[in-house]
């Protein structure tokens, strides 16, 4: 059995999602231990739980340790099978992370997962940028998936459902460095239970201060009423993407430029891929082989190249402006 320290490096629940997916993806039992012990409150969380639990119903595990607080898991796998599932976060937890955990072993089998949860939660990528960006990624490299948002869901009552299907087993990749030719930018602007306006001036202070870019930007608007009331911005172009949500008290126009200066600060960088997404791609690419080009090597990628060395992958990371990964 394999065990891994929870606390090292991002010591986060990025060490528990990338752990459990290895075990399941290569039939390694795993101990994880100290889980988030550098965090305000250690331990598993809900989302953490959720996302264990995706994988574990897939490969038909063996779990130990599953309940919100505890910092220790045992998790021995058995072999992935196609599985179509439900997974209740329980709270306003991220859907996107429980998919994070679940679709580089999905891919191996095929299958479906509906999770009900958080779609635009603070410190995870949105919904949309999951879509839009983390799935078209791989699409544009064989994977055949579709992704549902049935419901939006904001904190503190989360209630969102999204599903996602891999529609049958293919190898992916190997992934290339590679870029989108003189793209536009795509603008993601939602709300619920909100006054229609405040979505339409997220969007437009958004657009004003893409505007120096030059390109084209076309504004989508999402205003289905969910269980909860909230908003969300998310920016998008090339493989580059920014994110941001509202809350009480922050002005739409905040909103807005928040994803948008996030975006022109990745924009400005050398690679061809933003600094969150290259973390959440460099499971496949140990898999399935190539490289590509980031803007930076950020903890978060650091944190996923040891674990994956800790499950016989190596993937070579080369520095200077910007960050070439490589198989």
């Amino acid at each position: 059995m394999l065990t891994i320290d929870g606390s090292v490096l991002e010591g986060g629940g990025q060490v528990v999602r990338t752990a459990v997916a290895l075990s399941a993806i290569t039939g390694t039992p795993v101990t994880i231990h100290t889980i988030r012990a550098g965090r305000e409150k250690p331990g598993l969380k809900a989302q953490h739980i959720a996302a264990i639990q995706a994988v574990a119903k897939i490969c038909h595990a063996r779990c130990k340790g599953l309940i919100p607080g505890s910092d220790r898991v045992i998790f021995i796998p058995g072999d992935p099978v196609r599985e179509d599932i439900r997974i209740d976060i329980g709270t306003a937890g991220s859907i996107s992370l429980v998919i994070q955990a679940w679709l580089p072993v999905a891919l191996h089998v095929g299958g479906s997962v509906t999770v009900s949860g958080g779609t635009e939660v603070q410190n995870s990528p949105t919904i949309d940028y999951a879509e839009h960006l983390h799935l078209n990624f791989l699409r544009q490299h064989g994977a055949d998936l579709t992704m549902t948002v049935m419901e939006r869901g904001y904190y503190p009552e989360g209630g969102g459902q999204v599903r996602l299907e891999v529609h049958k087993p293919v190898d992916i990749g190997p992934f290339n460095p590679v870029t989108r030719e003189n793209p536009r930018i795509e603008l993601f602007s939602c709300s619920s239970h909100l006054p229609s306006h405040v979505a339409e001036r997220q969007a437009e202070s958004a657009r004003i201060h893409l505007g120096d870019t030059g390109k084209m930007v076309t504004i989508h608007k999402d205003t289905r009423q969910g269980p909860g009331a909230g908003s969300s911005i998310t920016v998008i172009c090339g493989w580059k993407g920014s994110s941001a949500i509202g809350r009480r008290g922050l002005p739409a126009e905040t909103v807005g430029k928040t994803a948008a200066v996030g975006l022109l600060d990745e924009l400005k960088k050398m690679g061809a891929i933003d600094l969150h997404l290259a973390d959440q791609l460099l499971i496949y690419l140990a898999q399935y082989g190539g490289a590509f080009t980031a803007t930076e090597c950020t903890l978060h990628s650091r944190t996923v190249c040891l674990l994956l060395g800790m499950f016989g992958f190596h993937v070579k990371v080369r520095q200077n402006k910007g960050a070439v990964f490589c198989t």
